[in-house]
């Protein structure tokens, strides 16, 4: 499975298309259609991997830990803790619904805020 075949998949878990993938990674809608044929750029890799809750390794195949990142284990420790959720109990997949869920309530909030 090559780089786009994986944004596409975790785009689908996440219950992401890939044009609302793209925008909410602040790229084009259509950036990530065209890693069809193109090699993306690593901040515009970075910043998708951010939006979908993976590593920029789990997306370009290097791995098949989605979170290889210690950052993301961290935080989505921290994220359990303050919502009383016990991660043991949860596979890769659900920790990371568990932070894509976070990620959107955060950025809600931070949404609402700069609106006032």
């Amino acid at each position: 499975m090559n780089t786009f075949e994986r944004i596409k998949e975790i785009s689908k878990e996440r219950g992401l298309n890939l044009k609302k993938t793209a925008i909410e990674a602040g790229l084009s809608e259509n950036a990530i259609y065209k890693w069809k044929t193109q090699t993306p750029q690593s901040n515009a890799l970075q910043a998708v991997a951010d939006v979908l809750g993976v590593s920029v390794d789990y997306l370009l195949g290097n791995t098949d830990d989605m979170h290889a990142n210690k950052k993301d284990e961290s935080t989505a420790d921290l994220i359990a803790a303050h919502w009383g959720i016990d991660l043991d109990n949860l596979s890769q997949e659900e920790k990371a619904i568990v932070m894509a869920r976070a990620r959107d309530y955060v950025k809600g909030l931070v949404d609402a805020f700069e609106s006032k």
